[in-house]
């Protein structure tokens, strides 16, 4: 078995954990976020848990690049990988490819591209809005100044961001904060962006074909 078998080997067995590592560290983040008061006890346990969940993608990383046959252009090519080891809330756009990745080893029907996109896209797209709000009240939140206090005040300006709507009620103060939105608001252009034109590129192509029937 060459380099080549051996990473295709690993990537499918691991596909599983990984998402589940994922979903932990996602619901161990939301947690210390959404529940500050809670006793040191069950902040270090899922401090743990976060800790843990983030070594697991750092090893799986070097694992796989270790396995690669051409490492300068594993690094190269799979450089979202990397993006989301040294930041792991951007780990839904991963999350969701590992969920898609094993839907389709498991030989389910497939979905039409353009439905594929659009599912992929806005899952990513839902996911993200989700560690970004999460990520921007944690910071928002001891602000005095600060407009975004609640989940509801920091989905809502997710939401916003995503969409690039920009209502101005609610919005980040702190440098960390702004510097999510940023990345949001760029992310959400593209995300929203591949939505909404894979579904006019599919409406486009159905009506010429009604048109040519």
């Amino acid at each position: 078995m060459d380099r080549n078998d051996r990473l295709a080997a690993w990537e499918k067995h691991a596909g599983p954990s990984l998402l589940a590592a994922s979903l932990l560290f996602l619901l161990a983040y939301a947690v210390r976020v959404l529940k500050p008061g809670m006793s040191p006890a069950a902040q270090g346990f899922w401090a743990a848990v976060t800790a843990l969940t983030w070594a697991c993608f750092v090893a799986e990383y070097l694992a796989r690049l270790a396995l690669s046959p051409d490492r300068q252009r594993f690094v190269r090519t799979r450089w979202l990988d990397l993006l989301v080891v040294v930041l792991p809330l951007l780990r839904p756009l991963r999350l969701v490819e590992a969920h898609d990745r094993q839907r389709l080893r498991r030989r389910r029907p497939r979905l039409a591209l353009e439905a594929r996109v659009m599912v992929y896209a806005g899952l990513s797209a839902l996911l993200l809005g989700f560690a970004a709000a999460l990520a921007v009240l944690h910071e928002e939140r001891p602000v005095p100044d600060s407009s975004i206090h609640t989940l509801g005040d920091a989905a809502w300006w997710a939401v916003a961001a995503l969409t690039t709507t920009g209502y101005g009620d609610a919005a980040p103060v702190t440098p960390w904060g702004r510097t999510v939105g940023a990345g949001l608001m760029f992310m959400g252009v593209a995300l929203v962006g591949a939505v909404v034109g894979t579904f006019s590129s599919w409406l486009v192509r159905r009506f010429r074909q009604e048109g040519e029937g």
